[in-house]
C-alpha cells in the first residue's frame, strides 16, 4: 500500500540524493545500519520512517535534518517568525505537547511529568556545592554553545543572576537551580539536534519553574496581607 504524498516526497528526495552521490540503497544500508528492505519501503512510500531513520539519512547523505522532516510532511514551524523569549517559543505547555502528539516521529509517552521528575532531582542537587559549581561554570558555556539564543534564554539569564545572589531563600534557590541544571546538563527528553523543537523540553522545564516561583511569590504576598 502506498502512503500519502508526504512519504513519496521524502522518497523522491532520497532517490535524488542517492543518485547525486552515486550511492545505492544497499550502500546506504551499510552506512546507516538500516536494513535495505526498510530503506526501500521508505523510499517507495510503503513505510513511514522513524525519526532515527531520518537522523541517519541526514548524517550519511549530508542532507539537513529539517529538510527531511519537511519532505516527510512534518510541520516544525520553520516558516513561522521567531517568537520573543519573553512570551516563550509557544504560548503554553499544552501547545508544545500538541506539537509532539501530532507527530508519529516522537515518543507519545512524552509528558510534563517526566520533565518535572528531572527538576525534582535537580532541586536537591542545586543546593549542593557540586551543583552550584555545575551551574556557575556550566551556564555561561552552554549559553555560548547555543549562541545566546533560544527558547526562554532571557528567563534563564534572570534565573542565573538570581541564583548567584548569596542570600536567596533556600527553596527559591533550589527551584532556580533545577531549571538551570536541566539546561546546563542537557538531560534532554527531546534531543537538541531536532531543530527547532529540540529545546522544547528546556522550555517546559523553565515554564514549570516559573509557575512554581509565581505561586511562591503569590503565597508570600497573601501572607503579608493577612
Amino acid at each position: 500500500m502506498i502512503l500519502d504524498n508526504r512519504d513519496t516526497n521524502l522518497g523522491s528526495l532520497i532517490k535524488t540524493v542517492l543518485k547525486e552521490r552515486s550511492l545505492s540503497m544497499r550502500k546506504l544500508s551499510v552506512l546507516t545500519g538500516i536494513d535495505t528492505a526498510t530503506i526501500s519501503r521508505i523510499v517507495n512510500g510503503k513505510q513511514r520512517p522513524k525519526h532515527e531513520h531520518l537522523q541517519q539519512f541526514a548524517y550519511h547523505l549530508s542532507v539537513p535534518l529539517d529538510k527531511l522532516f519537511q519532505a516527510a510532511g512534518i510541520d516544525l514551524g520553520l516558516g513561522k517568525p521567531p517568537i520573543d523569549d519573553h512570551t516563550g517559543i509557544h504560548s503554553s505547555i499544552d501547545t508544545i505537547q500538541e506539537i509532539l502528539a501530532s507527530s508519529d516521529y516522537f515518543d507519545h509517552q512524552f509528558t510534563t511529568e517526566r520533565v518535572q521528575a528531572e527538576l525534582v532531582k535537580y532541586e536537591r542537587y542545586a543546593l549542593t556545592e557540586e551543583g552550584k559549581q555545575a551551574i556557575v561554570k556550566g551556564f555561561p558555556v552552554k549559553i555560548e554553545q547555543v549562541s545566546g539564543a533560544g527558547p526562554f534564554i532571557e528567563q534563564l539569564r534572570f534565573m542565573y543572576e538570581e541564583y548567584c545572589i548569596e542570600n536567596v531563600e533556600m527553596t527559591r534557590r533550589a527551584l532556580l537551580g533545577s531549571a538551570l541544571l536541566y539546561f546546563v546538563l542537557s538531560t534532554d527528553i527531546i534531543p537538541d539536534y531536532i531543530f527547532p523543537i529540540g529545546y522544547l523540553d528546556d522550555a517546559i522545564a523553565v515554564q514549570l519553574v516559573v509557575k512554581r516561583l509565581s505561586q511562591m511569590d503569590n503565597s508570600i504576598q497573601s501572607n503579608k496581607e493577612i
